[in-house]
């Protein structure tokens, strides 16, 4: 049996580069600079959100470059909302919504799918309503 922090064998051996090439194309960047810039904003941004061991799990998962971007930030006390985090990198970056909401899209895409299926489950059990949609999932919501 594998360990929960060990990588994926679909996720082992991503570079950076390969992560960002990744994230330029889900993105339609045209540059690799931009696609840097924007993974930069939205790794640092889930780094203020996510805590215990989810946020190791991640880390393990994530490319070295990528993982110190994500751990280098403090976790809020208080998690955002996916609006809420969407909102919040746009006053950091100067973006409009829409912009920002489609950049933390291309780049938790991707960042999803390095997670792989079970960790993304637990990280969304974690954070606040609003993030299956910015990983790419439908938010299911149950009935009253």
């Amino acid at each position: 049996m594998r360990s929960l922090r060990e990588p994926t064998r679909a996720t082992a051996g991503v570079t950076f580069d390969q992560m960002l090439e990744k994230i330029r194309y889900e993105g339609a960047y045209p540059t690799r600079e931009r696609a840097e810039t924007v993974t930069h904003a939205v790794l640092s941004a889930l780094g203020r959100q996510l805590t215990g061991d989810e946020r190791v799990d991640l880390a393990a998962r994530l490319p070295v470059e990528a993982a110190r971007i994500f751990t280098a930030q403090i976790p809020d006390p208080e998690p955002l909302t996916g609006w809420g985090l969407v909102k919040d990198l746009a006053t950091r970056t100067g973006g409009t919504p829409a912009t920002v909401r489609w950049d933390t899209g291309a780049v938790l895409a991707t960042v999803g799918h390095l997670a792989g299926s079970e960790l993304l489950d637990r990280l969304l059990a974690q954070l606040p309503s609003g993030y299956a949609l910015l990983f790419g999932r439908a938010e299911l919501i149950q009935a009253a």
